[in-house]
């Protein structure tokens, strides 16, 4: 049985650093809410194989597609009424700063911020939930080099590991919703129904702003 926040849930968002298994996680959290799923469209961006083989020549424009990008994709929920079922999203809005602080110049990102703050007057609210996954960056790494996706090969293991610590950062700061911080190292949400429970269950149980569940917890 779902517990009211599940329930009452209009947006819940699935964040953490590349290879954490976001993407995995929305898919089997929508079959099980009956939701609607919002992802990122990374094969979209037409600089993003380019910025993983040139970060510095291809940083901003891969930031700027990004940008807008999302802020098209969700339109629809500043605009509530338009809406009537769940959507889980595998991105924040706000994420678009962590990687622009990680991968801009110092003369490109004021830039990028006043853009930003300009076109996100009118973003999205804030989500009802956040479900923050995170690895270290051995994992991370390991995970990324198995899945082998093409343009994801030009990915250095030091800029997985900065953007790990990056998020830990944001999220360590993060107030504008509930949080559940998910180790996921030792967790397979898709191969394993036990976890998939496990973390449904630690979520229903849920009574402060922020809760942890690492495996054995």
């Amino acid at each position: 049985m779902k517990n009211n926040l599940l329930e009452s849930a209009r947006h819940i968002v699935i964040e953490g650093p590349i290879g954490v298994g976001k993407t995995s996680l929305a898919w089997c959290l929508a079959k099980y809410l009956d939701a609607d799923l919002l992802l990122e469209q990374p094969e979209a961006n037409p600089f993003l194989a380019r910025f993983y083989q040139n970060p510095k020549r291809y940083a901003l424009q891969t930031q700027l597609c990004f940008l807008f990008q999302r802020l098209d994709q969700m339109r629809g929920l500043a605009q509530p009424e338009l809406f009537t079922r769940t959507v889980i999203s595998d991105y924040l809005m706000e994420k678009e700063l962590l990687f622009a602080e990680l991968t801009l110049s110092d003369e490109e990102y004021p830039l990028y911020r006043q853009i930003y703050d300009r076109v996100s007057r009118q973003a999205v609210p804030a989500p009802d939930l956040v479900i923050y996954l995170q690895a270290s960056p051995d994992v991370l790494i390991a995970r990324v080099r198995k899945r082998g996706i093409e343009m994801e090969r030009k990915i250095s293991d030091d800029y997985l590991t900065r953007l790990g610590e990056r998020y830990t950062r944001f999220f360590h700061d993060y107030m504008a919703a509930p949080v559940m911080v998910v180790n996921s190292e030792r967790l397979n949400f898709v191969d394993d129904p036990n976890d998939f429970q496990l973390l449904i269950q630690r979520i229903e149980t849920m009574r402060g702003p922020r809760e942890y569940f690492n495996r054995g917890n």
